[in-house]
């Protein structure tokens, strides 16, 4: 099932990965792996794409970076594909999402000699422009009776869907709430009435999804490739400061 109506669909630059998620989502379709099998997966990739960062390994770190970006959009159309949407797969990627961000980022501060104050507040960015991709995209997909899974705002705890544990779904949303939490709030501070307005551009949801983790982690992989370690961290960094200008012109125009 599309996420979207055809005549709102933008081009999501952060999510190239998912003509071939769809392939792998497909061949597991009557197989026993599941949803969280896959997020597992993904988890597995980034770790090892870190350990490849770490060890000076650029191209094949690139690689495992495109991997799990694909693997990330392929455990949720598994879940589409069986008919198993879970509040337990939706959490777990995220909290897994955060904790890999951090680690990459980590990572590239080790082996670039970058400041460390720049690598925590780059973290802090690039955690804010995904909060701030997600916050106008949950809001257009509920627009338009999108995925149930998906919330403008993670207030509540939800409750277990059937063939997920309500414990598992507790212990999770506990810990995106931990972590994410922070990030919620601070772009509802700034943008409070985004749900309220129009429906925004698909040329405008098009240049928001520059902060989709897909596209932040193929920025990555393309620059370490190209030997620019030194400037990834710094990057994100300033990049962050495009989360001011879409708010103003969602906010002056929309």
């Amino acid at each position: 099932m599309s996420k979207l109506p055809k005549e709102h669909k933008f081009l999501d630059l952060s999510d190239y990965g998912r003509p071939i998620a769809k392939i792998i989502a497909n061949a597991l379709k009557h197989t026993n792996f599941t949803p969280i099998h896959v997020t597992i997966s993904f988890i597995i990739s980034g770790l090892i794409g870190i350990w490849c960062i770490l060890e000076g390994y650029y191209w094949l770190a690139a690689f495992f970076l495109i991997l799990k970006s694909i693997l990330d959009a392929a455990d949720g159309e598994l879940a589409r594909v069986k008919q198993k949407p879970s509040y337990t797969g939706r959490f777990l990627d995220s909290v897994a999402d955060i904790v890999l961000n951090a680690l990459i980022f980590i990572s590239i501060w080790y082996i670039s000699d970058t400041a460390f104050w720049i690598c925590l507040l780059a973290f802090l960015g690039l955690q804010l422009q995904g909060t701030l991709y997600n916050y106008y995209y949950v809001i257009l997909r509920n627009k338009f009776d999108g995925d149930t899974t998906s919330r403008v705002f993670e207030n509540d705890t939800p409750i277990a869907l059937p063939g997920e544990k309500q414990q598992h779904v507790n212990t999770l949303f506990a810990l995106y709430k931990l972590l994410y939490g922070s990030f919620d709030k601070t772009i509802y501070m700034l943008d409070s009435n985004a749900d309220q307005g129009k429906i925004l551009p698909t040329w405008l949801m098009t240049c928001i999804s520059t902060f989709g983790l897909g596209f932040q982690l193929l920025i990555i992989a393309i620059m370490l490739i190209l030997e620019l370690k030194a400037f990834i961290l710094p990057f994100f960094l300033i990049y962050t400061l495009m989360v001011f200008v879409f708010i103003g012109i969602r906010k002056v125009f929309y």
